[in-house]
């Protein structure tokens, strides 16, 4: 429980820092500072190794290369909950599970009703699926120990399923034109990542080395490089081999800052940029817009509350423990907040100009109704502790 206190306090302030990194882009793309933002982002970093090109815009930098480390940080806490976490027991993960499925299903229904008569906008079906684990758990965290430690694990769960959901469709369905050799020489680093797992190497140090060659190795197989910090998560050990340490925590709490409080802010900054001016309210009812708000608030809420009651009803699980149905509702609402996933996916899906600016609305939209909804709704159903409360 430790960790998880760890944990929640982390995100309560990293979910303050993305927040404020979106509207210092927000602020820089609607101001005379819009000149230096669009600079900035697009500003071409180029260099070669090895007789390696590499030429890409800050932007794709940001996108593809650090946030790799966040999805190496997903890729380490999924290891750690599946072998000695919350995911490890079937019995523990089955509302969480099912809840995830829920609030996936139902946001893509209700985005693909809105876009289905365009393959373009269709592609962004994903986009409203996601949930934001730094802002999510934050809203939970700043009520405090008047939120039942169960129902925050419950939400912890049901993100770390929400981001299994992401890498696997960022990995089947956001890749470009596959090429055979890269893919087949992406086996080689991952075959000496396996055997370091084999044989309990500890230092970090290779590992980080080997996965620095397999990320270019997956970069330039056409799959999205994010998902090289996934497999190489998975072949950290969890355990040392000589002492009680644990390499895989070690990497986890050395990254963990890191990712929480630069790389997710700086990604933020990089692709929450709207330009309001040429926004207004019935920019709302653009299709992308719509359907990614409103798969977002009433989706993600309507899913995750669905599945979840009608397995409770069926006995295949319980709620969490000391969670009534309008707290756990409660948290279904902020399950709705998507921001840096939704962002994330929407920046896969859309390359025109329009959608882009459409689909950051739809994003900020849903995701701020979310939260505000579902804070205001666990504030409601829940008491303050009494002082003389052990």
């Amino acid at each position: 429980m430790k960790l998880v206190k760890e944990f929640l306090k982390l995100e309560t302030s990293s979910g303050i820092f993305l927040g404020l990194a979106a509207i210092l882009a927000i602020i820089s793309k609607n101001t005379a500072l819009q000149e230096y933002y669009d600079a900035l982002i697009s500003f071409p970093l180029c260099f070669s190794v090895l007789g390696l090109e590499f030429s890409k815009s800050l932007f794709v930098w940001v996108n593809d290369f650090l946030m790799a480390f966040f999805f190496l940080m997903i890729g380490l806490e999924l290891k750690r909950e599946l072998q000695e976490g919350h995911l490890k027991n079937f019995k523990d993960i089955m509302l969480p599970g099912i809840a995830a499925l829920g609030g996936l299903i139902f946001p893509a229904l209700i985005y693909i009703s809105f876009t289905y008569y365009n393959p373009e906008t269709l592609k962004g079906c994903a986009i409203p699926a996601a949930t934001d684990i730094a802002f999510a758990m934050g809203v939970l965290a700043l009520l405090g120990n008047r939120v039942p430690n169960a129902l925050k694990i419950c939400l912890l769960s049901l993100a770390i399923f929400d981001d299994i959901a992401a890498i696997i469709i960022i990995a089947a369905f956001y890749t470009n034109e596959i090429s055979i050799f890269w893919s087949l020489l992406s086996i080689v680093p991952i075959f000496i990542l396996a055997l370091f797992n084999y044989n309990r190497v500890n230092k970090i140090a290779p590992y980080m080395v080997i996965g620095l060659v397999l990320w270019v190795c997956v970069l330039k197989s056409g799959i999205h490089a994010t998902v090289a910090g996934i497999l190489l998560g998975f072949f950290v050990p969890l355990k040392s081999s000589f002492d009680h340490t644990s390499p895989l925590k070690k990497l986890e709490h050395q990254l963990h800052p890191w990712v929480s409080f630069c790389i997710l802010p700086i990604f933020a900054f990089f692709n929450a940029g709207v330009p309001l001016k040429d926004l207004s309210l019935s920019s709302l009812s653009h299709p992308i817009a719509a359907g990614i708000a409103i798969g977002l608030f009433l989706g993600k809420q309507a899913g995750v509350m669905l599945f979840s009651y009608c397995a409770v009803k069926l006995k295949i699980c319980n709620l969490p423990v000391h969670t009534s149905l309008l707290q756990f509702y409660g948290m279904a609402i902020v399950t709705g907040i998507g921001f840096t996933m939704s962002l994330f996916i929407g920046a896969l899906s859309f390359s025109h100009a329009e959608y882009q600016n459409v689909m950051k609305l739809g994003v900020v939209a849903g995701s701020t109704l979310s939260g505000i909804l579902g804070y205001l709704v666990l504030l409601y159903s829940t008491r303050k502790p009494s002082i003389h409360s052990v």
